[in-house]
């Protein structure tokens, strides 16, 4: 819906229905080899840097008493800090990987055989054949923008997580593992309203040159990158403000299962692993 030109689909319901038509079931699958390898390694960098973040930030002063105990807690403000931090430290490994993912599910044809990039290591082969292994960063800036967003999430996560603790002792009252599930998939809303100006940025510096056919490599090819101004500048004279929503719908259907169960394992995981906390 983001990259595609104008006029291709009508909304959600239509890219599904002509991707199933043309391509076939399987072809909703494109692309998941990159983010099924390579955002474990995404979300590992992102949640371990937060963690590591938020440690800093706790020596750095950055803290306010608990209500009831006094023992010192990172600040509200000190979360969003700590997320914006760790998702720019994750931009570096998520974005080739976006990329490449961006790359391939754009490819329309139905059979593979001709399909300009056979798979990911192939498309990946034929940027850095084409423009280096920098091409493997067209889009970086926009990666940049779209993932300082964590700010709005981890900040939104522990305000809910503290509004869900407070009701410890009332009929209300559930279990940690309810509250991080909860939170989770609440602070997403947060997360995707705030981001997805960025994303639309971030994917179409990626999909370039869609729908131009990414030349093939000789002597002569030169394959130039999107600046964040230009592409920003390009989405409002085209489509104007709404432009840049471009692709929430989706987003926010699949924000609350995905990130519920994320935040419920990894905040389960720091509990198994009595990790410092600085959550009281």
């Amino acid at each position: 819906m983001q990259c595609s030109p104008p006029g291709t689909y009508r909304g959600a319901i239509d890219v599904l229905t002509k991707i199933v038509r043309n391509e076939g079931f399987r072809a909703l699958y494109k692309g998941a080899t990159p983010p099924a390898v390579g955002w474990a390694a995404i979300d590992s960098v992102l949640l371990g840097s937060l963690h590591n973040y938020r440690l800093f930030l706790v020596r750095q002063g950055m803290t306010e008493p608990t209500p009831g105990s006094g023992i010192q807690r990172l600040t509200l403000f000190g979360h969003g800090i700590a997320g914006l931090m760790a998702g720019c430290t994750s931009a570096f490994i998520a974005t080739p990987v976006e990329l490449l993912k961006v790359k391939l599910q754009l490819q329309s044809q139905r059979s593979v055989a001709e399909r300009r990039f056979k798979g990911p290591v192939h498309c990946a082969t034929q940027i850095i054949r084409v423009q280096g292994i920098q091409g493997l960063y067209s889009g970086f800036t926009g990666s940049l923008a779209f993932r300082v967003n964590f700010f709005w999430m981890f900040l939104s996560f522990e305000a809910l997580m503290r509004g869900f603790t407070s009701l410890s002792g009332t009929r209300f009252e559930i279990s940690t593992g309810s509250a991080n599930f909860l939170s989770g998939g609440l602070a997403a809303f947060s997360y995707w309203i705030m981001a997805i100006p960025a994303d639309n940025l971030k994917n179409r510096m990626m999909a370039y040159p869609y729908p131009s056919p990414y030349p093939y490599p000789s002597e002569n090819t030169t394959v130039s990158r999107l600046s964040l101004y230009r592409t920003a500048r390009d989405i409002f004279r085209r489509d104007g403000y709404s432009g840049f929503f471009r692709g929430l719908g989706p987003c926010l259907l699949r924000a609350f299962p995905v990130n519920a169960s994320a935040f419920f394992v990894y905040e389960g995981v720091m509990r198994l692993l009595d990790a410092e906390k600085t959550r009281h």
